[in-house]
């Protein structure tokens, strides 16, 4: 069983000799300083022109990945104080206990740094260029298990790579966070060889690159967290609150932003949010109800009040589950995810959402055209670069692997993998804008000439 003791530290990925103490000295300003660190950071900012589900920009507000990430810190930061402190109160002296809200805020801010522009069709388009595209001639040219991770890009695994990776001119272990903010955003702890197994939460997908495999051994050791027969591991505790919060913001934002857009009218955004009440006592849905008339001359603010209550309501909720199922977790038993074991009429609303979700709002015409538009551009950008950086004599190559930042870059000879892996840390770090731009300009389709 893992032990909130060690899997509870200040330690800091790359500054392990230069911390002498883990004592409360250290408790609030490590954590602290995790959140600063990526709030401040250069691949965060970049997050505000990712698509998050709907076109960006225009003249109507919709969540781009930076206000998704910020919501999430903030719902996180709740639900990891809630649990903290039932824990304290059920008698865990762990001297960090009462930090894990601030641990979860961190790792929710950082959770989406690894998708690449366009979202999941962004992924889809990195991976697809060695499935189908002219990637799929280079499998004999990395090992096995490499292939695998190209095949299947994954913005979670590269979230961790962002983060601890030591790209050319950046210090030991990266942006040197915490472990336990590091190990939060590991929602699926193996490589992509072991990935991809329904049947498991810890493996739905996967959580980091062969490339990283040596640093999450590190993580993993330093926190005590328990390896599985087949050489992966289960997930760490606080992982679970992080992908709750995430899965409260999206479907209820998702929805919201939907009616913003009229997708979705107010009347069905109101009464799906409604649903999640019924259970409540008479007296509860009545108070409600006055509220809502009280704020009748305002729509907006009548949804906006009716967004608040439905995630309160979902993160007491997610904290319920979690602490009912703590011993479990502890384990490496729990095998769902905790919004999956909600109050049964909750999940029965929150079901109505997702529905309602895929048939209007994924799948709306302003979606598809941004996901093939996304598709098609990164692809072709994949392709330039990755035949440059693989070919660099001609001279077109050439100039085509100057514009890729040094960071991104190699000082000596390396082999094909990792030169790949540095046209993926490029491209996957583009926003939407700089990514068509950039496209255009090298396909020759638009140029500057004044």
């Amino acid at each position: 069983m893992m032990q909130w003791d060690r899997l509870l530290t200040s330690k800091r990925l790359g500054q392990e000799d230069r911390q002498k103490s883990n004592g409360q000295e250290f408790v609030r300003t490590q954590f602290q300083r995790d959140y600063d660190r990526i709030i401040f950071c250069s691949p965060f900012r970049r997050l505000q022109n990712k698509t998050q589900v709907f076109p960006l920009p225009g003249s109507i507000f919709v969540h781009n990945r930076l206000t998704h990430s910020l919501e999430v810190a903030s719902v996180g930061r709740s639900l990891g104080n809630i649990v903290s402190e039932r824990l304290i109160k059920q008698g865990n002296q762990s001297p960090l206990m009462g930090e894990i809200g601030t641990i979860v805020s961190a790792a929710c801010l950082a959770h989406d740094l690894g998708n690449p522009p366009f979202g999941h069709a962004g992924e889809d388009a990195i991976s697809n260029y060695f499935i189908a595209g002219n990637g799929k001639n280079l499998i004999g040219r990395v090992k096995t298990e490499q292939w695998s991770d190209l095949v299947k890009f994954e913005g979670n695994a590269n979230a961790l790579r962002i983060l601890t990776h030591q790209f050319n001119g950046r210090q030991p272990g990266g942006f040197q966070l915490t472990y336990p903010t590091l190990a939060s955003i590991v929602k699926y702890p193996c490589v992509s060889s072991l990935g991809h197994d329904k049947s498991s939460i810890h493996r739905k997908k996967y959580g980091f690159f062969h490339s990283e495999i040596e640093t999450f051994d590190k993580i993993a050791d330093k926190l005590g967290l328990i390896k599985s027969a087949d050489k992966a591991f289960y997930r760490y505790p606080l992982v679970y609150l992080v992908e709750a919060a995430d899965d409260i913001c999206y479907n209820i934002i998702d929805l919201e932003d939907a009616q913003r857009l009229k997708i979705v009218s107010f009347e069905t955004t109101k009464e799906l949010l409604l649903q999640f009440f019924n259970h409540l006592p008479a007296k509860d849905k009545k108070r409600m109800h006055e509220t809502l008339d009280s704020l009748a001359g305002d729509p907006n603010e009548q949804l906006t009040y009716l967004r608040a209550k439905t995630i309160g309501l979902l993160v007491n909720e997610c904290a319920d589950v979690f602490i009912q199922n703590e011993t479990e977790i502890l384990e490496g038993k729990f095998d769902t995810d905790l919004i999956k074991m909600v109050n049964s009429n909750v999940a029965a609303a929150l079901k109505e959402v997702q529905k309602i979700s895929v048939e209007k709002i994924y799948r709306h015409r302003s979606v598809v055209e941004i996901e093939i538009a996304g598709y098609k551009v990164l692809g072709g950008l994949m392709n330039e670069f990755c035949d440059a950086i693989l070919n660099p004599n001609s001279p077109i190559n050439k100039k085509l692997i100057s514009l890729i930042p040094k960071q991104y870059l190699h000082d000596g000879p390396v082999d094909d993998y990792l030169k790949i892996q540095s046209v993926q840390d490029f491209v996957s770090g583009m926003t939407d804008l700089y990514a068509v731009d950039l496209y255009k300009k090298i396909k020759g389709i638009s140029m500057d000439l004044v």
